[in-house]
């Protein structure tokens, strides 16, 4: 990989978007905390989402979530690693290839703002209850819709990535 020639030439500036969703989904999940009770859903769309209070020991969507276990500090590790990897990747790439950056930069947000949560309470903290009838998606926050559209984006972009002559 060809490293640029300077910070702001890199795609480190992209990390400005991680920053900002680290802060929108810690803001998020400081009023639900403060306004929700757990379990308790409130209708904003009824028949398709409510704001339900939840705690997901596991990964995103509920993933191996067993309770309290060494799983919080594999996924922080994870975390950690995972995010390491995306920002050295980032400082390869020049800061117009947004088609590398804004997946990584968002993938990169949505690790650090669960982290946060994982190191703070030992769980994260999950809002956003997308249902049909009585089937119900696993409860989910801002950081867990960052990396699935930042690992979406990067798989569809490099499924349909044209050849440059």
């Amino acid at each position: 990989m060809d490293k640029p020639v300077s910070w702001k030439a890199s795609g480190l500036p992209w990390l400005l978007l991680s920053l900002l969703l680290i802060a929108l989904d810690q803001a998020t999940k400081a009023i639900v905390l403060a306004e929700l009770q757990p379990l308790q859903p409130h209708a904003v769309i009824p028949g398709l989402l409510n704001w339900t209070l939840a705690f997901n020991t596991g990964a995103a969507f509920s993933f191996l979530d067993v309770g309290p276990g060494p799983q919080r500090w594999l996924f922080s590790a994870l975390a950690v690693v995972v995010s390491g990897v995306l920002v050295r990747w980032l400082a390869t790439i020049p800061r117009g290839d947004w088609r590398n950056a804004l997946p990584l930069s968002l993938v990169v947000g949505g690790a650090l703002g669960n982290l946060i949560d994982r190191v703070r309470f030992g769980q994260v903290t999950d809002f956003i209850d997308v249902y049909w009838r009585d089937a119900h998606f696993p409860a989910f926050n801002v950081a867990d819709s960052a990396i699935t559209v930042g690992a979406v984006l990067l798989i569809g972009f490099g499924l349909f990535a044209t050849k440059k002559s």
